[in-house]
Order: structure tokens, then C-alpha cells, then sequence
């Protein structure tokens, strides 16, 4: 029995009791966590204390919510089913909690900054259908957040911390690499969760960097010239990165200003060598004002 007041839950809550509009549903991406030992692992991987402030994506029946608020830190939770909103509104009866029925795809998380100096900690059991639009939101907005936990499907996760010349390594990869420090923390097995997913789950800690790991010129541009580079992974440089709208010769010009070999195929650059590329193109765009 939860008590008011303290973030935790105000009625006692009995898996069988819940109502369907509860349940999961495979529309929304919704695998619940059900184990308080991962559930606590998954929060000190954030080293979430009092006076922190957590976004959660997707609390679904409300686990980890409430391990996040056992810290004493406020958290701000994103539910897009409106049934679980609702649910959640009367399991929890505490201040410290802030509920936001929408689409995280939509919102702006720095607005749950709390203030100009003050930086968030996102700690979230992602919906596996929108994990990677989602992760490149979180990406976009990272001045709001000093560390990111995030599940993912074991596969995703492992695209995010792959090397180059791998098959897992691609755009995710890049992105990721380039403006946080990401490491696979621990494996979830399917049995953990209700209902179980067809595959294995893995949570990834990005710490977020205050400057790209990398000299980039224009973080658009920089961008552009990633998703360019695997659209067409089984062409060479030189023919895919036309697709930005650039004439081959600029390409051609731009590749030998960064060292880098036409012949090559975007999954083999390193993440020095995309910034490279991108100083190259924006050297020779810049002043035309031709970036793409």
C-alpha cells in the first residue's frame, strides 16, 4: 500500500484487477516492465537522485515511475495512451510527479527544464515502434540533458555503439558517437516483460557531451551528409553523396579535400572523417550559399 504525498502509489494495485483499458497494446509499442531488481538497475544507471529532475517516455502502468520518484527527484512523464494517463493520475498522488498526456514526438523536452542552468535526465523504457525517431529527438535537444538511459531492442542498441565497416554501423551509429559518450549497459531478457517481446532488450547510457566529439562545421549539413553517405549503401562515395544535390565534380572536390577516397562506401568512414567531409563541403558551399 502506497501512501499520499510521497510518490508512491495511493491504492493497492493487483495485476488481475487491472482494468483492459490497461492492458498493452502492440499499436503504442507497449512492453511493460514487470522486475524491480532490472527496474533498479535501470535507475541507478542514471545515478538518479533527490533534486533531479527525469523526463520518462512511455511509464506505461507506472514501475519505473515510481522507482524514479523513491529518489526524491520530480519527474516529468510522457503518456501517449490516454487510458494509462488517466490510470496513472490516480495511482500516484504526489507533486513531484508531472504528467503529460501526448505524442514525445511533439513536445519539447526542454521545456520540462525546470530553468535556464538546469538540465535534465531522461531515464525511459522507449516504445520499441518510435525508439528511433525518438532517439533522434533526444539527440537534437541534447543541451536539455546531462545523461540519457534509454531501452531499445538489442539490435538498435547495438547500431547505436557499432564501428565502422560493420553491418550494425550506420546513421544511428554516427549521430550517437558524435555528440554523447553511448555504452550498452546490460541485456534484458523477453521474459521480463508483459507481454513479452519477440527479442532481447538492452539499455543504453549516453552521456552528453558540452561540445561534439568532433570538429563539425555545420550540424546540418553535417547530418545531410551522414544520411547521404548509407542511403545507398552499395554505392561509392562519389555517386551517393550526389543525392545532397550537389554536381559530382563539387563531390569529387570536396572527397579529396577531406583525404578520403572516392571509392569508398559511407559504412567504412569514421566519425573524424564525416566531419571532415562536412568542413570540406561547407568550405566550398558556404560563401554560394548553396547547403543542401
Amino acid at each position: 500500500m502506497y501512501s499520499e504525498g510521497n510518490g508512491r502509489r495511493g491504492k493497492k494495485e493487483d495485476e488481475c484487477g487491472v482494468s483492459r483499458l490497461h492492458f498493452p497494446k502492440k499499436r503504442l509499442g507497449q512492453h511493460f516492465l514487470k522486475d524491480k531488481n532490472i527496474i533498479r538497475k535501470i535507475v541507478s544507471a542514471g545515478a538518479v537522485k533527490e533534486g533531479d529532475t527525469v523526463l520518462e517516455i512511455g511509464p506505461g502502468r507506472g514501475a519505473l515511475t515510481g522507482a524514479l520518484l523513491e529518489t526524491g527527484a520530480t519527474v516529468v512523464a510522457v503518456e501517449a495512451d490516454r487510458a494509462l494517463s488517466g490510470y496513472l493520475k490516480g495511482v500516484f498522488t504526489t507533486d513531484k510527479l508531472r504528467l503529460v498526456t501526448g505524442d514525445a514526438l511533439k513536445v519539447s523536452f526542454a521545456e520540462f527544464s525546470g530553468g535556464i542552468g538546469t538540465r535534465l535526465k531522461a531515464v525511459s523504457n522507449l516504445p520499441y515502434n518510435i525508439s528511433g525517431p525518438l532517439l533522434a529527438k533526444f539527440l537534437e535537444e541534447r543541451a536539455a540533458f546531462s545523461v540519457l538511459v534509454l531501452m531499445f531492442q538489442k539490435e538498435v542498441a547495438e547500431r547505436i555503439v557499432a564501428h565502422p565497416s560493420t553491418k550494425e554501423y550506420g546513421t544511428l551509429s554516427v549521430y550517437a558517437q558524435a555528440f554523447t559518450e553511448a555504452k550498452i549497459a546490460f541485456n534484458i531478457p523477453a521474459h521480463l516483460f508483459t507481454p513479452p517481446p519477440k527479442v532481447t532488450s538492452s539499455v543504453v547510457v549516453f552521456k552528453v557531451l558540452d561540445e561534439p566529439k568532433v570538429e563539425i562545421a555545420d550540424e546540418r549539413l553535417f547530418k545531410a551528409v551522414v544520411r547521404a553517405s548509407f542511403g545507398t549503401r552499395r554505392k561509392t562515395l562519389l555517386n551517393s553523396l550526389v543525392f545532397l544535390g550537389y554536381e559530382k565534380a563539387v563531390v569529387a572536390e570536396a572527397l579529396f579535400h577531406a583525404g578520403i577516397d572516392p571509392g569508398r562506401r559511407g559504412e567504412t568512414l569514421s566519425i573524424d572523417e564525416f566531419a571532415a567531409l562536412t568542413r570540406a563541403f561547407f568550405a566550398l558551399t558556404a560563401q554560394s550559399g548553396d547547403i543542401p
